[in-house]
Protein backbone atom coordinates (compact mmCIF):
# COMPACT_ATOMS: atom_id res chain seq x y z
CA UNK A 1 0.00 0.00 0.00
CA UNK A 2 1.43 3.38 -0.95
CA UNK A 3 1.80 6.12 1.59
CA UNK A 4 -0.83 8.86 1.52
CA UNK A 5 -1.49 11.92 3.69
CA UNK A 6 -4.31 9.93 5.26
CA UNK A 7 -2.10 6.85 5.79
CA UNK A 8 1.50 7.95 6.41
CA UNK A 9 2.35 4.77 8.31
CA UNK A 10 2.04 2.68 5.20
CA UNK A 11 5.52 3.72 4.10
CA UNK A 12 7.16 2.68 7.37
CA UNK A 13 8.48 -0.87 7.65
CA UNK A 14 6.96 -3.03 10.33
CA UNK A 15 9.04 -3.16 13.51
CA UNK A 16 9.59 -6.47 15.15
CA UNK A 17 7.91 -6.46 18.52
CA UNK A 18 10.04 -8.06 21.21
CA UNK A 19 9.18 -8.72 24.82
CA UNK A 20 10.86 -6.14 27.03
CA UNK A 21 12.97 -7.84 29.64
CA UNK A 22 13.43 -4.78 31.79
CA UNK A 23 16.69 -3.94 33.54
CA UNK A 24 17.25 -7.40 34.99
CA UNK A 25 15.78 -6.47 38.37
CA UNK A 26 15.06 -9.50 40.50
CA UNK A 27 12.25 -7.75 42.34
CA UNK A 28 10.48 -7.22 39.01
CA UNK A 29 10.71 -10.91 38.21
CA UNK A 30 13.65 -10.66 35.81
CA UNK A 31 15.75 -13.58 36.99
CA UNK A 32 17.12 -14.71 33.61
CA UNK A 33 20.82 -13.75 33.44
CA UNK A 34 21.26 -11.06 30.79
CA UNK A 35 25.06 -11.04 30.55
CA UNK A 36 28.00 -13.33 31.16
CA UNK A 37 28.73 -11.98 34.63
CA UNK A 38 25.20 -12.60 35.81
CA UNK A 39 25.34 -16.10 34.33
CA UNK A 40 28.50 -17.20 36.16
CA UNK A 41 27.13 -15.77 39.43
CA UNK A 42 23.93 -17.75 38.94
CA UNK A 43 25.89 -20.88 38.09
CA UNK A 44 27.89 -20.74 41.32
CA UNK A 45 28.26 -18.23 44.13
CA UNK A 46 31.58 -16.41 44.09
CA UNK A 47 32.29 -17.36 47.69
CA UNK A 48 32.39 -21.04 46.72
CA UNK A 49 35.57 -20.65 44.68
CA UNK A 50 37.75 -20.75 47.79
CA UNK A 51 37.37 -24.50 48.07
CA UNK A 52 38.53 -24.98 44.47
CA UNK A 53 41.50 -22.69 45.03
CA UNK A 54 42.57 -24.65 48.09
CA UNK A 55 41.93 -28.16 46.79
CA UNK A 56 42.49 -27.92 43.02
CA UNK A 57 44.05 -24.75 41.61
CA UNK A 58 46.79 -24.28 44.21
CA UNK A 59 47.86 -27.88 43.63
CA UNK A 60 47.53 -28.09 39.83
CA UNK A 61 48.66 -24.57 39.00
CA UNK A 62 47.45 -21.57 37.00
CA UNK A 63 46.53 -23.47 33.84
CA UNK A 64 43.98 -25.57 35.73
CA UNK A 65 41.80 -22.57 36.66
CA UNK A 66 38.34 -22.39 35.08
CA UNK A 67 37.99 -19.10 33.11
CA UNK A 68 34.83 -18.07 35.01
CA UNK A 69 36.72 -18.52 38.27
CA UNK A 70 39.88 -16.86 36.96
CA UNK A 71 38.29 -13.64 35.71
CA UNK A 72 35.15 -13.75 37.82
CA UNK A 73 34.61 -15.60 41.08
CA UNK A 74 38.19 -15.34 42.37
CA UNK A 75 37.55 -11.64 42.90
CA UNK A 76 35.26 -12.57 45.80
CA UNK A 77 38.47 -13.60 47.57
CA UNK A 78 40.49 -10.54 46.63
CA UNK A 79 42.28 -11.98 43.59
CA UNK A 80 42.68 -10.31 40.18
CA UNK A 81 45.03 -11.50 37.48
CA UNK A 82 47.63 -8.82 36.85
CA UNK A 83 48.77 -7.42 33.53
CA UNK A 84 51.36 -9.32 31.55
CA UNK A 85 54.58 -7.24 31.38
CA UNK A 86 55.47 -5.47 28.14
CA UNK A 87 51.97 -4.86 26.77
CA UNK A 88 51.61 -1.18 25.89
CA UNK A 89 48.51 0.88 26.58
CA UNK A 90 47.42 0.94 22.96
CA UNK A 91 46.61 -2.76 23.20
CA UNK A 92 44.57 -2.59 26.41
CA UNK A 93 41.19 -2.45 24.65
CA UNK A 94 42.23 -4.66 21.73
CA UNK A 95 43.60 -7.85 23.23
CA UNK A 96 41.49 -10.67 24.64
CA UNK A 97 41.55 -11.18 28.42
CA UNK A 98 43.73 -14.28 28.14
CA UNK A 99 46.28 -12.26 26.16
CA UNK A 100 46.46 -9.61 28.89
CA UNK A 101 46.54 -12.04 31.82
CA UNK A 102 49.83 -12.77 33.50
CA UNK A 103 50.08 -15.96 35.52
CA UNK A 104 50.32 -13.90 38.70
CA UNK A 105 47.71 -12.17 40.82
CA UNK A 106 47.08 -8.97 42.66
CA UNK A 107 45.88 -9.85 46.16
CA UNK A 108 43.87 -7.26 48.09
CA UNK A 109 43.98 -7.45 51.88
CA UNK A 110 40.73 -6.16 53.31
CA UNK A 111 41.21 -3.62 56.15
CA UNK A 112 37.80 -2.43 57.38
CA UNK A 113 38.00 1.02 58.93
CA UNK A 114 41.71 1.14 58.06
CA UNK A 115 42.46 -0.45 61.44
CA UNK A 116 45.61 -2.54 61.85
CA UNK A 117 47.67 -3.83 64.72
CA UNK A 118 51.42 -3.77 64.35
CA UNK A 119 51.34 -7.56 64.38
CA UNK A 120 48.98 -7.55 61.40
CA UNK A 121 51.09 -5.00 59.54
CA UNK A 122 54.20 -7.06 60.16
CA UNK A 123 52.51 -10.17 58.77
CA UNK A 124 51.48 -8.30 55.61
CA UNK A 125 55.07 -7.10 55.25
CA UNK A 126 56.41 -10.62 55.67
CA UNK A 127 53.93 -12.00 53.11
CA UNK A 128 55.00 -9.26 50.70
CA UNK A 129 58.66 -10.16 51.11
CA UNK A 130 58.15 -13.91 50.85
CA UNK A 131 55.41 -14.23 48.25
CA UNK A 132 54.96 -10.87 46.44
CA UNK A 133 58.48 -9.80 45.42
CA UNK A 134 58.33 -7.10 48.07
CA UNK A 135 55.41 -5.27 46.45
CA UNK A 136 52.80 -3.36 48.48
CA UNK A 137 50.48 -0.43 47.81
CA UNK A 138 48.24 1.41 50.28
CA UNK A 139 45.00 2.10 48.40
CA UNK A 140 42.56 5.00 48.58
CA UNK A 141 40.06 2.64 50.21
CA UNK A 142 42.32 1.78 53.16
CA UNK A 143 43.34 -1.64 51.84
CA UNK A 144 46.82 -2.96 51.08
CA UNK A 145 47.44 -4.64 47.73
CA UNK A 146 50.19 -7.11 46.90
CA UNK A 147 51.37 -8.25 43.46
CA UNK A 148 53.20 -11.19 41.87
CA UNK A 149 51.13 -13.69 43.89
CA UNK A 150 51.22 -17.29 42.63
CA UNK A 151 48.07 -19.38 42.93
CA UNK A 152 50.14 -22.10 44.60
CA UNK A 153 50.87 -19.74 47.52
CA UNK A 154 47.36 -18.40 48.13
CA UNK A 155 46.23 -20.95 50.78
CA UNK A 156 49.34 -20.32 52.86
CA UNK A 157 48.87 -16.55 52.55
CA UNK A 158 45.26 -16.91 53.71
CA UNK A 159 46.39 -19.00 56.68
CA UNK A 160 48.86 -16.34 57.78
CA UNK A 161 46.43 -13.46 57.34
CA UNK A 162 43.58 -15.20 59.13
CA UNK A 163 45.85 -16.20 62.02
CA UNK A 164 46.11 -12.49 62.88
CA UNK A 165 42.49 -11.56 62.16
CA UNK A 166 42.81 -10.35 58.56
CA UNK A 167 41.22 -11.68 55.39
CA UNK A 168 40.65 -11.09 51.69
CA UNK A 169 36.96 -12.05 51.87
CA UNK A 170 34.89 -10.00 49.39
CA UNK A 171 37.76 -7.57 48.90
CA UNK A 172 36.70 -7.49 45.23
CA UNK A 173 33.68 -8.77 43.27
CA UNK A 174 29.97 -7.93 43.05
CA UNK A 175 29.53 -7.81 46.80
CA UNK A 176 30.01 -5.47 49.78
CA UNK A 177 33.62 -4.30 49.55
CA UNK A 178 35.70 -3.00 52.46
CA UNK A 179 33.84 -0.69 54.84
CA UNK A 180 35.94 2.45 55.02
CA UNK A 181 35.91 4.43 58.23
CA UNK A 182 37.54 7.36 59.96
CA UNK A 183 41.11 6.28 60.72
CA UNK A 184 40.97 8.23 63.99
CA UNK A 185 37.63 6.82 65.15
CA UNK A 186 37.50 6.63 68.91
CA UNK A 187 40.61 8.73 69.49
CA UNK A 188 40.12 12.15 67.85
CA UNK A 189 39.39 15.07 70.20
CA UNK A 190 36.79 16.59 67.88
CA UNK A 191 34.91 13.42 66.91
CA UNK A 192 31.10 13.67 66.75
CA UNK A 193 30.53 9.92 67.14
CA UNK A 194 32.65 6.76 66.93
CA UNK A 195 31.36 4.45 64.19
CA UNK A 196 33.74 1.55 64.90
CA UNK A 197 31.07 -0.65 66.47
CA UNK A 198 28.88 -0.37 63.36
CA UNK A 199 31.77 -1.29 61.06
CA UNK A 200 32.51 -4.35 63.18
CA UNK A 201 28.85 -5.40 63.24
CA UNK A 202 28.46 -5.05 59.46
CA UNK A 203 31.57 -7.15 58.97
CA UNK A 204 30.53 -9.77 61.50
CA UNK A 205 26.92 -10.15 60.29
CA UNK A 206 27.17 -9.75 56.55
CA UNK A 207 30.66 -10.06 55.06
CA UNK A 208 31.12 -13.54 53.64
CA UNK A 209 27.38 -14.20 53.91
CA UNK A 210 25.50 -15.40 50.86
CA UNK A 211 22.68 -13.01 51.73
CA UNK A 212 24.58 -10.28 49.88
CA UNK A 213 27.24 -12.15 47.91
CA UNK A 214 25.46 -11.73 44.55
CA UNK A 215 24.86 -8.02 43.96
CA UNK A 216 24.52 -6.36 40.55
CA UNK A 217 27.97 -4.76 40.95
CA UNK A 218 30.38 -3.79 43.70
CA UNK A 219 28.99 -1.99 46.74
CA UNK A 220 31.04 0.61 48.62
CA UNK A 221 30.40 1.71 52.20
CA UNK A 222 31.71 4.58 54.35
CA UNK A 223 31.16 5.28 58.05
CA UNK A 224 32.67 8.27 59.84
CA UNK A 225 31.85 10.51 62.75
CA UNK A 226 34.69 12.93 62.06
CA UNK A 227 33.88 16.62 61.44
CA UNK A 228 36.62 16.53 58.80
CA UNK A 229 34.30 14.37 56.61
CA UNK A 230 37.30 12.10 56.10
CA UNK A 231 35.84 9.14 54.15
CA UNK A 232 34.83 10.74 50.81
CA UNK A 233 31.23 9.97 51.70
CA UNK A 234 29.83 11.64 48.56
CA UNK A 235 31.22 8.93 46.25
CA UNK A 236 30.14 5.78 48.10
CA UNK A 237 27.07 3.65 47.45
CA UNK A 238 26.12 4.22 51.08
CA UNK A 239 27.62 6.54 53.66
CA UNK A 240 26.90 7.27 57.30
CA UNK A 241 28.14 10.77 58.16
CA UNK A 242 28.40 11.96 61.74
CA UNK A 243 25.90 14.65 62.80
CA UNK A 244 24.44 16.03 66.01
CA UNK A 245 20.64 15.78 66.07
CA UNK A 246 19.06 18.66 68.04
CA UNK A 247 16.76 16.26 69.92
CA UNK A 248 18.39 12.82 69.73
CA UNK A 249 22.08 13.65 70.01
CA UNK A 250 24.96 12.25 67.95
CA UNK A 251 24.21 9.85 65.11
CA UNK A 252 24.60 9.59 61.37
CA UNK A 253 23.18 11.31 58.29
CA UNK A 254 22.37 8.74 55.59
CA UNK A 255 23.67 9.15 52.02
CA UNK A 256 23.22 6.82 49.03
CA UNK A 257 24.07 6.56 45.36
CA UNK A 258 27.55 8.04 44.98
CA UNK A 259 30.19 6.75 42.57
CA UNK A 260 32.64 7.86 39.92
CA UNK A 261 34.01 5.81 36.97
CA UNK A 262 32.91 6.92 33.50
CA UNK A 263 29.52 8.23 34.64
CA UNK A 264 30.16 10.04 37.92
CA UNK A 265 27.40 10.92 40.37
CA UNK A 266 27.57 12.42 43.84
CA UNK A 267 25.62 10.70 46.56
CA UNK A 268 22.37 12.18 47.83
CA UNK A 269 21.02 12.64 51.33
CA UNK A 270 17.89 10.74 52.30
CA UNK A 271 17.27 13.27 55.08
CA UNK A 272 17.33 10.49 57.67
CA UNK A 273 19.14 10.42 61.02
CA UNK A 274 20.38 6.96 62.07
CA UNK A 275 21.53 6.17 65.63
CA UNK A 276 24.67 4.07 65.97
CA UNK A 277 22.87 0.88 67.01
CA UNK A 278 20.65 0.98 63.90
CA UNK A 279 23.44 1.46 61.34
CA UNK A 280 23.90 -2.26 60.50
CA UNK A 281 20.15 -2.78 59.99
CA UNK A 282 19.81 0.30 57.78
CA UNK A 283 22.93 -0.71 55.87
CA UNK A 284 21.42 -4.15 55.21
CA UNK A 285 18.18 -2.54 54.03
CA UNK A 286 19.99 -0.41 51.44
CA UNK A 287 22.08 -3.37 50.26
CA UNK A 288 18.87 -5.40 50.01
CA UNK A 289 17.33 -2.77 47.74
CA UNK A 290 20.42 -2.88 45.55
CA UNK A 291 20.36 -6.68 45.40
CA UNK A 292 16.65 -6.85 44.52
CA UNK A 293 16.11 -3.70 42.45
CA UNK A 294 19.57 -3.02 41.03
CA UNK A 295 20.00 -3.11 37.26
CA UNK A 296 21.57 -6.39 36.13
CA UNK A 297 21.00 -6.14 32.35
CA UNK A 298 23.97 -3.90 31.49
CA UNK A 299 27.17 -3.85 33.56
CA UNK A 300 27.61 -0.18 32.73
CA UNK A 301 24.33 0.64 34.54
CA UNK A 302 24.57 -1.86 37.35
CA UNK A 303 25.78 0.45 40.14
CA UNK A 304 23.36 1.71 42.79
CA UNK A 305 23.86 5.32 41.62
CA UNK A 306 21.74 4.66 38.52
CA UNK A 307 18.82 3.30 40.53
CA UNK A 308 19.00 6.24 42.94
CA UNK A 309 19.10 8.69 40.02
CA UNK A 310 16.02 7.09 38.45
CA UNK A 311 14.01 6.74 41.66
CA UNK A 312 15.08 9.91 43.44
CA UNK A 313 15.81 10.13 47.19
CA UNK A 314 12.15 10.34 48.24
CA UNK A 315 11.13 7.08 46.60
CA UNK A 316 14.33 5.36 47.69
CA UNK A 317 13.68 6.30 51.31
CA UNK A 318 10.06 5.20 51.06
CA UNK A 319 10.98 1.76 49.70
CA UNK A 320 13.68 1.40 52.35
CA UNK A 321 11.26 2.24 55.14
CA UNK A 322 8.14 0.44 53.88
CA UNK A 323 9.58 -2.73 52.34
CA UNK A 324 12.88 -3.37 54.12
CA UNK A 325 12.93 -1.73 57.55
CA UNK A 326 9.15 -1.87 58.13
CA UNK A 327 9.33 1.41 60.05
CA UNK A 328 9.96 5.10 59.51
CA UNK A 329 13.35 6.69 59.93
CA UNK A 330 13.87 9.86 61.97
CA UNK A 331 14.38 13.05 59.98
CA UNK A 332 17.73 14.65 60.64
CA UNK A 333 20.13 17.49 59.83
CA UNK A 334 22.78 17.68 57.14
CA UNK A 335 26.45 17.50 58.15
CA UNK A 336 28.28 20.76 58.70
CA UNK A 337 30.97 21.90 56.32
CA UNK A 338 34.28 20.09 56.96
CA UNK A 339 36.27 21.56 59.82
CA UNK A 340 39.58 21.55 57.94
CA UNK A 341 41.06 21.89 54.45
CA UNK A 342 43.04 18.64 54.66
CA UNK A 343 41.15 15.46 55.51
CA UNK A 344 44.03 12.95 55.60
CA UNK A 345 45.13 13.37 59.26
CA UNK A 346 48.77 13.84 58.24
CA UNK A 347 50.95 15.53 60.85
CA UNK A 348 50.96 15.50 64.65
CA UNK A 349 47.57 15.65 66.40
CA UNK A 350 46.44 15.33 70.01
CA UNK A 351 44.16 12.44 70.91
CA UNK A 352 41.28 12.85 73.36
CA UNK A 353 43.24 10.80 75.93
CA UNK A 354 46.17 13.25 75.87
CA UNK A 355 48.43 11.09 73.70
CA UNK A 356 49.19 11.96 70.07
CA UNK A 357 48.73 10.38 66.67
CA UNK A 358 51.11 10.99 63.78
CA UNK A 359 50.01 10.75 60.16
CA UNK A 360 52.59 10.35 57.42
CA UNK A 361 52.73 10.25 53.64
CA UNK A 362 54.15 7.43 51.54
CA UNK A 363 54.73 8.43 47.91
CA UNK A 364 51.41 7.93 46.06
CA UNK A 365 50.66 4.96 48.31
CA UNK A 366 53.65 2.97 47.11
CA UNK A 367 55.55 1.16 49.85
CA UNK A 368 57.08 -2.32 50.06
CA UNK A 369 57.09 -5.27 52.39
CA UNK A 370 60.30 -4.32 54.17
CA UNK A 371 58.98 -0.80 54.80
CA UNK A 372 55.71 -2.12 56.22
CA UNK A 373 57.69 -4.25 58.67
CA UNK A 374 59.80 -1.23 59.65
CA UNK A 375 56.66 0.88 60.18
CA UNK A 376 55.40 -1.80 62.57
CA UNK A 377 58.72 -1.70 64.45
CA UNK A 378 58.73 2.11 64.63
CA UNK A 379 55.12 2.15 65.84
CA UNK A 380 55.89 -0.32 68.61
CA UNK A 381 59.00 1.60 69.64
CA UNK A 382 57.29 4.99 69.84
CA UNK A 383 53.54 4.30 70.06
CA UNK A 384 51.47 1.32 71.15
CA UNK A 385 50.43 -1.40 68.77
CA UNK A 386 47.95 0.45 66.56
CA UNK A 387 48.34 1.70 63.00
CA UNK A 388 45.76 3.10 60.57
CA UNK A 389 45.44 3.56 56.81
CA UNK A 390 43.49 6.44 55.27
CA UNK A 391 41.41 6.99 52.13
CA UNK A 392 44.15 9.32 50.84
CA UNK A 393 46.82 6.56 50.61
CA UNK A 394 48.36 7.72 53.90
CA UNK A 395 49.09 5.98 57.22
CA UNK A 396 48.82 6.92 60.90
CA UNK A 397 50.55 5.71 64.07
CA UNK A 398 48.43 6.05 67.22
CA UNK A 399 49.05 6.45 70.95
CA UNK A 400 52.33 8.34 70.95
CA UNK A 401 53.60 9.94 74.17
CA UNK A 402 54.52 13.61 73.77
CA UNK A 403 58.19 12.86 74.44
CA UNK A 404 58.15 10.27 71.65
CA UNK A 405 56.65 12.49 68.95
CA UNK A 406 59.88 13.98 67.60
CA UNK A 407 61.83 10.70 67.72
CA UNK A 408 58.95 9.05 65.83
CA UNK A 409 58.88 11.80 63.20
CA UNK A 410 62.64 11.44 62.73
CA UNK A 411 62.37 7.65 62.43
CA UNK A 412 59.69 8.03 59.76
CA UNK A 413 61.79 10.59 57.85
CA UNK A 414 64.60 8.04 57.74
CA UNK A 415 62.19 5.72 55.90
CA UNK A 416 61.16 8.53 53.47
CA UNK A 417 57.77 8.61 55.18
CA UNK A 418 57.42 12.23 56.12
CA UNK A 419 54.92 13.57 58.65
CA UNK A 420 55.67 17.08 57.35
CA UNK A 421 55.10 16.69 53.60
CA UNK A 422 54.91 19.39 50.98
CA UNK A 423 51.43 20.01 49.55
CA UNK A 424 52.55 18.01 46.51
CA UNK A 425 53.70 14.97 48.48
CA UNK A 426 50.63 15.23 50.68
CA UNK A 427 48.05 15.76 47.95
CA UNK A 428 49.16 13.48 45.09
CA UNK A 429 47.49 10.08 44.66
CA UNK A 430 47.83 7.50 41.90
CA UNK A 431 46.08 4.28 40.97
CA UNK A 432 47.94 1.06 40.17
CA UNK A 433 48.47 1.98 36.51
CA UNK A 434 49.83 0.00 33.59
CA UNK A 435 52.52 -1.67 35.69
CA UNK A 436 49.98 -4.22 36.95
CA UNK A 437 46.44 -3.27 35.89
CA UNK A 438 44.86 -4.87 32.81
CA UNK A 439 42.56 -1.88 32.27
CA UNK A 440 45.28 0.76 32.37
CA UNK A 441 46.57 2.70 29.39
CA UNK A 442 49.43 4.65 31.00
CA UNK A 443 51.91 4.51 33.88
CA UNK A 444 50.92 6.26 37.11
CA UNK A 445 52.88 5.48 40.28
CA UNK A 446 56.37 6.44 39.12
CA UNK A 447 54.99 9.39 37.19
CA UNK A 448 53.27 10.67 40.31
CA UNK A 449 56.46 10.30 42.34
CA UNK A 450 58.50 12.14 39.71
CA UNK A 451 55.89 14.90 39.52
CA UNK A 452 56.13 15.42 43.28
CA UNK A 453 59.91 15.86 43.06
CA UNK A 454 59.66 18.27 40.13
CA UNK A 455 57.01 20.47 41.74
CA UNK A 456 58.87 20.58 45.06
CA UNK A 457 61.95 21.76 43.18
CA UNK A 458 60.16 24.24 40.91
CA UNK A 459 57.60 25.81 43.30
CA UNK A 460 59.06 25.28 46.79
CA UNK A 461 57.07 28.21 48.20
CA UNK A 462 53.66 26.75 47.25
CA UNK A 463 51.79 26.07 50.49
CA UNK A 464 48.11 25.74 49.56
CA UNK A 465 46.15 22.49 50.03
CA UNK A 466 46.05 20.83 46.61
CA UNK A 467 45.03 17.42 45.31
CA UNK A 468 46.57 15.88 42.19
CA UNK A 469 45.00 12.53 41.32
CA UNK A 470 46.49 10.37 38.57
CA UNK A 471 44.53 7.57 36.92
CA UNK A 472 45.73 5.07 34.34
CA UNK A 473 42.38 4.75 32.54
CA UNK A 474 38.85 6.31 32.57
CA UNK A 475 37.60 4.22 35.52
CA UNK A 476 38.57 6.81 38.16
CA UNK A 477 39.97 4.51 40.86
CA UNK A 478 42.10 7.50 41.89
CA UNK A 479 39.07 9.85 41.95
CA UNK A 480 40.18 12.16 39.12
CA UNK A 481 36.86 14.00 38.77
CA UNK A 482 36.95 15.29 42.35
CA UNK A 483 40.58 16.43 42.50
CA UNK A 484 41.91 19.95 42.12
CA UNK A 485 43.94 18.54 39.23
CA UNK A 486 42.66 15.21 37.92
CA UNK A 487 44.66 13.39 35.27
CA UNK A 488 42.91 10.67 33.24
CA UNK A 489 45.36 8.44 31.41
CA UNK A 490 45.04 8.05 27.64
CA UNK A 491 47.17 7.99 24.53
CA UNK A 492 47.72 11.44 23.00
CA UNK A 493 49.66 12.91 20.07
CA UNK A 494 52.92 14.69 20.78
CA UNK A 495 54.28 17.63 18.75
CA UNK A 496 55.69 15.16 16.20
CA UNK A 497 52.28 13.60 15.66
CA UNK A 498 53.30 10.38 17.39
CA UNK A 499 51.08 8.54 19.86
CA UNK A 500 52.47 8.70 23.41
CA UNK A 501 51.26 8.32 26.98
CA UNK A 502 49.40 11.34 28.29
CA UNK A 503 46.41 12.63 30.21
CA UNK A 504 43.11 14.38 29.81
CA UNK A 505 42.96 17.11 32.46
CA UNK A 506 40.11 17.77 34.93
CA UNK A 507 40.43 20.96 36.99
CA UNK A 508 38.66 22.20 40.09
CA UNK A 509 36.92 19.10 41.41
CA UNK A 510 36.23 18.84 45.13
CA UNK A 511 34.65 16.82 47.93
CA UNK A 512 33.48 18.10 51.27
CA UNK A 513 33.42 21.86 50.80
CA UNK A 514 31.45 22.74 47.64
CA UNK A 515 31.63 19.18 46.30
CA UNK A 516 31.55 18.89 42.52
CA UNK A 517 33.27 17.50 39.47
CA UNK A 518 36.27 19.05 37.79
CA UNK A 519 36.10 21.12 34.65
CA UNK A 520 37.42 19.76 31.37
CA UNK A 521 39.02 22.34 29.07
CA UNK A 522 38.13 21.64 25.48
CA UNK A 523 40.94 19.85 23.68
CA UNK A 524 43.31 20.01 26.64
CA UNK A 525 45.49 16.92 26.75
CA UNK A 526 49.01 16.78 28.14
CA UNK A 527 51.74 14.30 27.27
CA UNK A 528 53.45 12.53 30.14
CA UNK A 529 56.69 14.32 29.31
CA UNK A 530 54.98 17.73 29.42
CA UNK A 531 53.13 17.04 32.69
CA UNK A 532 55.49 18.82 35.15
CA UNK A 533 55.67 21.88 32.88
CA UNK A 534 51.89 22.00 32.57
CA UNK A 535 51.14 21.67 36.30
CA UNK A 536 53.81 24.26 37.16
CA UNK A 537 52.34 26.69 34.64
CA UNK A 538 48.78 26.34 35.95
CA UNK A 539 49.78 26.63 39.59
CA UNK A 540 51.82 29.78 38.95
CA UNK A 541 48.81 31.32 37.17
CA UNK A 542 46.68 30.41 40.17
CA UNK A 543 49.18 32.12 42.47
CA UNK A 544 49.15 35.23 40.28
CA UNK A 545 45.36 35.47 39.78
CA UNK A 546 43.81 34.16 42.98
CA UNK A 547 41.80 36.36 45.29
CA UNK A 548 42.49 36.48 49.02
CA UNK A 549 41.80 33.07 50.54
CA UNK A 550 40.57 31.60 47.26
CA UNK A 551 40.98 27.85 46.87
CA UNK A 552 42.39 26.35 43.68
CA UNK A 553 39.04 24.69 42.85
CA UNK A 554 37.19 28.01 43.06
CA UNK A 555 39.80 29.75 40.90
CA UNK A 556 39.74 26.94 38.32
CA UNK A 557 35.96 27.20 37.99
CA UNK A 558 36.16 30.89 37.01
CA UNK A 559 39.52 31.04 35.20
CA UNK A 560 39.70 31.46 31.44
CA UNK A 561 40.47 28.48 29.24
CA UNK A 562 43.68 30.22 28.29
CA UNK A 563 44.77 30.36 31.93
CA UNK A 564 44.07 26.66 32.33
CA UNK A 565 45.86 25.56 29.14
Amino acid sequence: MAATPQNPAAAAPRRKVSRHRGEGQWAAGHHTPLNGNEQFKKDDDGLNVRTRIETIYSKRGFDSIDPNDLRGRMRWWGLYTQRKPGIDGGKTAILEPEELDDKYFMLRVRIDGGRLTTQQLRVIGEISEEFARGSADVTDRQNIQLHWIRIEDVPEIWNRLEAVGLSTTEACGDCPRVVIGSPVAGIAEDEIIDGSWAIDEIHERYIGSKEFSNLPRKFKTAVSGSPLLDVVHEINDIAFVGVEHPEHGPGFDLWVGGGLSTNPKLGVRLGAWVPLDEVPEVWAGVVGIFRDWGYRRLRTRARLKFLVADWGPEKFRQVLEDDYLKRKLVDGPAPAEPSGRWRDHVGVHRQKDGLFYVGFAPRVGRVDGATLTKIAEVAEAHGSGRVRTTVEQKMIILDVEEAQVEPLVEALEALDLTAKPSPFRRGTMACTGIEYCKLAIVETKQRGSTLIDELERRIPEFDEPLTININGCPNACARIQVADIGLKGQLVLDDKGEQVEGYQVHLGGALGLEAGFGRKVRGLKVTAEELPDYVERVLKRFQAEREDGERFAAWASRASEEALS
